[in-house]
């Protein structure tokens, strides 16, 4: 199976790897769920905001991680709080995929501690060229984390090969908005090293191709706004404690970046939801 990832995912790989962005992203994002959280308050806790987003998710497809033997994929696992919360509340089996080494040992010690290292098996690796075999998995889920490919035709094809037939898709992803202008988006992709986002009519179009259906697609932009104002507010104010395991170079670029998603969000051309497909039986 090829590796020749896309050059952003490379370049992803080698970000979340640094020293600087794993104690950002545990220290910062909350350490379990380091993906956009779905707020009650804009001033709750980002992990607890983080936490309700996971919990969401599964209510989309709440059948499936129930049914015995269900086996899913997370495609950009991160530290793995969704992995060890299904696998924990459903009994599933989880591969959690993805391309941090760094963020994959702490995955590891993490799903130990919790006494789930055996429902979950941690593989470093790009939703790209998927390792492993078709039609392996029930469901695959995945958190903001398909923007970051160059390819993202190619990793729903990967994901359509190890799907079984009937199984599901349930993600999120940041993207621009379908009428979004060219050029307005320069500050945030200049940041991401992409030439540009998905959108939901992307994924549809790619769903139609797949011949998947469409069982639920949810918009939820101003959570996108709020998500990134709050953990611009919570770097801000943990500031001094970060010296010594975060740069302050770092932080300087990380806040003007949380400021360009949260100016284009107000402006209505960055988006994000929940989408959730099916394969067809």
């Amino acid at each position: 199976m090829s590796t020749d990832y896309s050059a952003a995912v490379s370049i992803t790989r080698d970000y979340y790897d640094s020293e600087d962005a794993d104690n950002f992203y545990f220290h910062v994002w909350g350490g379990e769920d380091i993906h956009i959280g779905l707020y009650a308050a804009p001033d709750e806790p980002i992990a607890d905001a983080s936490r309700r987003t996971v919990e969401r998710m599964a209510e989309h497809v709440a059948g499936r991680l129930a049914a015995p033997g269900t086996c899913l994929i997370d495609l950009g696992a991160g530290y793995g709080g969704a992995a060890r919360l299904l696998a924990d509340r459903f009994g599933c089996r989880v591969l959690a995929l993805n391309l941090s080494e760094t963020e994959n040992t702490r995955q590891r010690r993490m799903n130990h501690a919790a006494g789930l290292a055996g429902r979950i098996e941690v593989v470093a690796g790009s939703f790209e060229a998927i390792p492993a075999t078709d039609a392996r998995f029930d469901l695959a889920w995945s958190q903001d984390a398909i923007l970051h490919s160059g390819r993202r035709d190619r990793v729903l094809a990967e994901v359509d090969r190890v799907l079984k037939p009937g199984g599901e898709l349930v993600f999120t992803d940041p993207m621009q908005a379908d009428d979004c202008p060219e050029g307005v988006l320069a500050p945030v992709l200049e940041r991401l090293h992409l030439p540009s986002l998905a959108s939901f009519a992307f994924y549809r179009d790619q769903a139609r191709r797949l011949g998947w259906e469409e069982v639920g697609v949810v918009e939820l932009r101003d959570q996108l706004v709020t998500h990134y104002a709050r953990v611009a507010e919570e770097l801000r104010a943990r500031r001094s404690q970060l010296a010594g395991l975060v740069s302050d170079a770092y932080i300087e670029h990380m806040l003007k970046g949380l400021r360009n998603w949260v100016e284009a969000g107000n402006q209505g051309w960055l988006t994000w939801g929940v989408m959730h497909f099916r394969k067809p039986a």
